[in-house]
């Protein structure tokens, strides 16, 4: 007897069978397993469900089919050659998707595998990320890192990115965020600077001083950001230099060549060394910080939730503001004044 429908038999029918067979996937899984183990009651040891489960699953099966799929004595199941043929046709499929479930179940009970696509801007990728990757892989040597360093905020879901890190202010309500640590802008001037031409001592000040600014991603100047007041206020000073990366603008200040506003993280180490002064501390915003974003927090690999809990405590842990070796209003103008003095009697 054929289970398969004939080229003649109307649409109706057809539709009528796709429907039965996509409503019984434990009738495959149990048929497959009688013809697998031979009989009932190793099948339902093999699946872990009741001798009686798997009975009813598979003459559902043969309601749907139409046909008998195995012959049924109190000593012996045998598989008919319709069954043999129902099995030919449909074990390499099923099998295909038991392994797909098996490898699911291993994602899920098993040691964090598989690729993991991250984001981040460059500056904080290339200063905070990158080096915490070796410790990463050591501890999860299963999983296959990508990193993206890309100063435009991606789409997660367009581009199949796994997690990103953010900076600033966060505006996407589409993502869940999780706050790190908070983003401290910083003015910063080489000590060797300061001596020479004195620190600004407001904002209105920067008009007077070798300002480094940074172009953005979509090419746009950066603004330096202020809090005056408890209310904000940007400004984009004349620069004498211009770069489109952040480490750039620190190396340019390292080197004495003006004065910049940068992320804490990317100068926290020349503030403790002595190397780099601030100012216009008292005005600095305080409504940014350094944001790991991911899609969902349902069903999340363990690639992933393994990859936020290593991040969010080793990120936490560095010192990523940094000293402030700020200089008041005070002392700036007592560091100007000599400069301006110098200036003058030359």
């Amino acid at each position: 007897m054929s289970i398969i429908p004939s080229s003649q038999g109307s649409s109706d029918q057809r539709d009528s069978l796709a429907s039965g067979l996509a409503a019984s996937y434990s009738g495959l899984v149990a048929f497959i397993a009688v013809a697998n183990e031979g009989n009932f009651a190793r099948a339902a040891d093999r699946l872990g469900i009741g001798r009686s489960a798997v009975s009813r699953s598979v003459q559902r099966l043969e309601c749907q089919l139409g046909a008998r799929l195995f012959s049924r004595t109190t000593r012996s199941t045998t598989i008919t050659r319709e069954g043999e043929r129902f099995y030919d046709n449909c074990r390499p499929g099923l099998e295909k998707l038991l392994q797909a479930l098996e490898d699911m179940r291993d994602l899920r009970d098993g040691p964090p595998r598989g690729p993991l696509k991250i984001s981040a801007p460059t500056g904080f990728g290339r200063k905070v990320v990158a080096p915490l990757l070796g410790e990463y892989r050591r501890q999860f040597p299963e999983v296959t890192l990508e990193l993206l360093l890309e100063d435009h905020v991606v789409d997660l879901g367009a581009e199949r990115v796994d997690i990103a890190f953010r900076d600033g202010r966060l505006e996407d309500s589409c993502v869940v965020a999780k706050k790190l640590v908070p983003m401290r802008m910083l003015v910063c001037a080489s000590p060797q600077y300061a001596r020479s031409l004195g620190l600004p001592t407001s904002i209105d000040d920067l008009a007077a001083h070798a300002c480094i600014s940074q172009r953005l991603a979509n090419g746009r100047l950066q603004s330096w950001d202020f809090k005056v007041d408890g209310l904000a206020r940007s400004v984009t000073p004349n620069a004498i230099i211009v770069v489109n990366d952040p480490s750039l603008a620190a190396q340019a200040v390292l080197d004495g060549q003006g004065i910049a506003q940068l992320p804490a993280y990317q100068v926290a180490g020349a503030l403790r060394e002595g190397l780099l002064v601030t100012c216009l501390e008292s005005v600095a915003p305080d409504d940014r910080g350094h944001f790991l974003c991911y899609l969902s927090r349902h069903q999340m690999p363990k690639r992933v939730r393994a990859f936020i809990d290593f991040m969010t405590a080793r990120i936490r842990a560095l010192d990523l503001e940094g000293p402030v070796i700020g200089l008041d209003a005070d002392q700036a103008r007592k560091i100007a004044q000599p400069a301006m003095d110098t200036e003058v009697a030359a």
